[in-house]
């Protein structure tokens, strides 16, 4: 459906629309929250059936979310030493290589196993699928890097990572998008890190954003999109056709392992519906995660295990942060909405309604590494953590343009319209109300509890059945702490590694204070903002590394 993805510009109904359902989510939000507060105070009976029915809901769900996530760590540990470019080379003789797999023996070890038990899978679906392939020769990638305050110490790492990557770096095309009010220094920096590395690529470009565009935000959308145009008219001269790239949209502080695009090359080939899809990676924020304090470490941690665990349900996960998709699709989709904060996600949505729901995000169990929020002085990471998290939860404004398409696109099925309008609002609902029930709201019956509910016996029951249902939720804590620990890098030059990994371990202690003030409040902080019109700029994450 051919569909403008913007709140902007809007008139009579659309704009009616567009206001109604941007109100929606801070309203349901602050609705919950002073609602509960309320009958906390006036009807705390009431109030104690519901906390405890939340609860024990919470309790079921985090259970869930745990076991998908040891099943999905299970899976990205099994994937560590998969030789992708012999796979790649497999597809590209899929008859024979079918055969072949249909004889292979059994792996080693259980990782071993399960791996080529996923890969064979994944080969005869493609073959099943008759869908012709791309010869891996032919593939291109584009990767596209914004930059506008990052120094060459965030740049240039991620620069040499792909350069120095399994798959022929002569296939990779770099392409900084540098914003043209970005300082001197940087400039000099993008064209002096474009010299050195040139030649160990297929091409380095540098396109400069012109600032002041009517129509479009400071936002690193509209960066990313004029880069993209830019690189279609390269393309086009150099005739490389469009279905045949893959590009990825990195932030300047992605740091690839040397098998990233060998990796995303095979879940491109392999993948039936390539050019309606979006690959997906677990972001880490391993670049300096020793640096971070603990507080905003634990937050990171989450993010990536957040990751993992939409990585087991295709049909959930939206694109985030780093990721991939068929320079094919970006081109029909008119590339990023350039008057948006949340160009992640959005481009997901914005393809979502292209193809008329026939869109997909396909999880690829392989890491790519970002910085952690450092900055000069604790106080001030807070500042910038609460920042970040502040506008990951703009992504709120997604909703009421993608309500808005759902109304009027006819051929996206009804359940489909159901399930995924449900999802996206009840994913934002729960972003900003979960953390309150459970830290502070939980507890106001018992403290505003009259005489006549203090003698009940469900009264003197709640300690007994929020005491089980917390210890239950302690296995959930145990093995998020365990994976955490399995995912950190190894700490170079430290005198007392493990004292520094118990002392990480104990961070997660810190939880409920962050998920309050540092992701809870954020993202009302977010749906408030929205509900009054109020409308966020973009912010810049600063990125800083310590001096070693």
């Amino acid at each position: 459906m051919e569909y403008e993805f913007t709140g902007n510009r809007l008139t009579g109904k659309d704009r009616a629309l567009q206001r109604f359902f941007e109100i929606m989510p801070g309203a349901t939000s602050w609705g919950i929250i002073i609602g509960m507060s309320f009958m906390a105070f006036f009807f705390p009976l009431v109030s104690a059936v519901l906390i405890i029915a939340f609860y024990l809901y919470w309790l079921l769900r985090l259970l869930y979310l745990t076991f998908f996530l040891v099943l999905s760590y299970v899976r990205l540990s099994s994937e560590k030493r998969t030789d992708w470019m012999s796979r790649i080379r497999g597809i590209d003789e899929l008859p024979e290589y079918w055969e072949q797999l249909q004889s292979a023996p059994k792996g080693k070890v259980f990782e071993e196993e399960m791996s080529l038990f996923f890969h064979k899978k994944e080969v005869e679906n493609l073959k099943a699928s008759n869908k012709s392939t791309i010869r891996s020769e032919n593939i291109y990638h584009l990767v596209i890097i914004p930059v506008v305050k990052e120094d060459r110490s965030i740049v240039e790492p991620g620069i040499r990572g792909i350069a120095k990557g399994v798959f022929p770096p002569e296939k990779i095309i770099i392409v900084f998008a540098l914003e043209e009010r970005a300082s001197i220094e940087i400039k000099k920096d993008c064209y002096s890190i474009q010299e050195e590395y040139r030649n160990s690529f297929y091409d380095f470009l540098v396109v400069v954003h012109p600032d002041g565009i009517g129509g479009e935000a400071k936002a690193k959308g509209a960066n990313t999109t004029f880069a993209a145009k830019e690189a279609a008219k390269y393309l086009k001269e150099k005739q490389i056709p469009f279905d045949n790239v893959i590009s990825s949209c990195f932030d300047s502080d992605t740091v690839i392992a040397p098998e990233y695009f060998a990796a995303l090359t095979y879940y491109f080939l392999v993948f039936p519906e390539r050019e309606k899809a979006s690959f997906q990676p677990v972001p880490v924020y391993n670049n300096n995660i020793w640096d971070a304090p603990g507080i905003t470490r634990v937050l990171d941690v989450g993010s990536s295990f957040f990751q993992l665990v939409e990585a087991t349900n295709p049909e959930k996960l939206v694109t985030f942060s780093s990721h991939s998709m068929s320079f094919k699709a970006l081109d029909e989709v008119g590339y990023w909405p350039v008057d948006m904060i949340s160009d992640d996600s959005a481009i997901y949505w914005k393809a979502f309604i292209h193809y008329d729901g026939n869109y997909h995000v396909v999880p690829m169990y392989t890491t790519l590494s970002m910085d952690a929020n450092v900055a000069d002085t604790t106080w001030k990471t807070i500042v910038n953590v609460y920042k970040q998290k502040r506008r990951w939860a703009w992504g709120v404004e997604n909703f009421p343009i993608v309500m808005r398409a759902f109304i009027k696109d006819k051929k996206i099925r009804v359940l489909t319209k159901l399930k995924t309008g449900f999802k996206l609002f009840e994913g934002h609902i729960s972003w900003t109300t979960w953390a309150f029930l459970l830290t502070i709201i939980g507890w106001l019956p018992a403290i505003f509890a009259g005489k006549e509910f203090t003698h009940s016996v469900f009264y003197y029951s709640i300690p007994r059945i929020t005491g089980t249902i917390f210890h239950l939720a302690t296995i959930s804590l145990v093995t998020s702490i365990i994976l955490s620990l399995l995912l950190l890098p190894k700490k170079k030059e430290t005198k007392n590694p493990i004292g520094r990994r118990i002392i990480f371990a104990f961070q997660w202690l810190l939880v409920p204070l962050t998920m309050i003030f540092l992701s809870a409040l954020p993202a009302l902080d977010a749906q408030t903002r929205l509900l009054l019109g109020k409308y966020m700029t973009f912010w810049v994450t600063e990125k800083g590394r310590k001096e070693k």
